[in-house]
């Protein structure tokens, strides 16, 4: 994998939890698997809306890809509070709360990627983020819901939350497409 020189730097980092997946890597990666999300409730569970490459990519490739549904979760304290202002003229998000974006359909107008403009427009919409009663933990009871609606997984977990995830990712009997460090998985 091209991309997995960053992330296994990021393991001997002192922070592990905080490394992000480029859009480039998720990008080379979501190509090779483009038939397998047609019609699909895709899940990112670990996925600042505002933040995450993977949320990018599969905004702006909703149409292309035909998505039936998106989710991505942000835990609670996640950066989308600092960009919130960039993207609500009216709104204010609160560092107190997590957020779940819910995308399940895009206007026809974005026939096939849409532009970084696009994508502010969509996420200032009313009713695309709503908080999280709890602290967006994909093992809580509220994430675990998301979970069962959707068909693929598709996230970069926080390395120290790696096992935790894939495990709850059999358990369900989900598909997924993680990216995380090699050594990970074993």
């Amino acid at each position: 994998m091209k991309g997995n020189s960053i992330l296994n730097k990021a393991r001997y980092s002192n922070n592990t939890d905080e490394w992000y997946t480029d859009l480039k890597t998720v990008e080379e990666e979501v190509e090779h698997y483009i038939d397998q999300f047609r019609n699909k409730i895709i899940l990112c569970n670990c996925d600042d809306p505002y933040e995450s490459a993977f949320s990018k990519y599969f905004l702006t490739n909703f149409n292309r890809l035909q998505l039936k549904k998106l989710i991505c979760t942000s835990f609670k304290g996640s950066r989308i509070v600092e960009n919130s202002k960039r993207f609500y003229k009216n709104k204010k998000l609160s560092k107190n709360n997590a957020y779940v974006m819910v995308v399940d359909s895009m206007p026809k107008e974005y026939n096939f990627v849409l532009s970084e403009n696009d994508i502010i427009d969509l996420l200032s919409t009313d009713g695309i983020i709503k908080k999280l009663k709890g602290d967006g933990d994909f093992r809580s009871d509220e994430c675990i819901k998301y979970l069962k609606e959707a068909d693929i997984i598709c996230t970069n977990p926080p390395f120290s939350k790696f096992t935790d995830l894939f495990s709850i990712l059999i358990k369900y009997n989900k598909q997924y497409l993680l990216i995380g460090n090699q050594n990970a998985i074993t």
